[in-house]
């Protein structure tokens, strides 16, 4: 069921949550979305891929894998052959995820996809970062230029079978390849004391918040 924005922000005068502080603006193929406010008008979702609320930690994806898995290794890697990487390198000129390897898109369906590195900087750049804790949910919560806020929760994340660093780091993933060194891509880091958007392993397990654009 899709709620209006009148019906939520009437939900949360109810709960004694402010419309401001939550951020919601719409809704695109039932999930939340915020306009922060940002420069290009990209809006952000209010949740992670695989989670309801805010606050949940929602799927780990491997970058380029679109379902969550037990391991989380170069030996389970879509897109390794035990030898080499058999997709975005250096080779075939991808650079950006395309809609099928972007977990956002094949989870929340067309509209919906992963930020780019330079949609991780922005957010970085243009919005004031604060470590917080939600719920009992430690994160940090992004206020950009126009008040409205999300909260990403420090989720960490998964190497072979472990979660390691929840509640003390978020890592999410953006849509975009590290050109210079293709085992690895752009995600946005965040462990206690800074954020940071920075470039790490593909097979890892992180999390994504996912963006769409304009729905007007």
């Amino acid at each position: 069921m899709i709620f209006s924005v009148v019906t939520l922000a009437g939900m949360l005068a109810v709960s004694g949550i402010s419309n401001a502080a939550f951020g919601q603006t719409g809704y695109l193929n039932g999930h939340g979305y915020v306009d922060l406010g940002l420069p290009s008008g990209t809006l952000w979702a209010t949740c992670n891929i695989g989670s309801d609320t805010p606050e949940g930690y929602g799927d780990y994806f491997a970058w380029g894998e679109t379902s969550a898995k037990e391991k989380y290794r170069w030996e389970t890697y879509k897109y390794y052959d035990g030898s080499n990487l058999t997709k975005y390198t250096d080779s075939d000129y991808l650079v950006i995820l395309t809609p099928s390897d972007d977990a956002a898109t094949a989870n929340w369906g067309v509209g919906w996809r992963m930020p780019t590195k330079e949609e991780m900087s922005e957010l970085y750049n243009n919005c004031t970062h604060e470590k917080t804790t939600q719920n009992g949910v430690k994160g940090r919560l992004f206020t950009g230029p126009n008040g409205n806020s999300i909260f990403l929760p420090a989720t960490g994340y998964r190497i072979y079978i472990n979660l390691n660093d929840a509640g003390s780091s978020g890592n999410y993933w953006s849509s975009s390849l590290d050109t210079d060194d293709t085992e690895r891509s752009w995600y946005l880091f965040f462990p206690k004391g800074y954020s940071v958007v920075t470039d790490f392993y593909r097979y890892l397990g992180m999390s994504v918040r996912a963006v769409c654009q304009s729905q007007n």
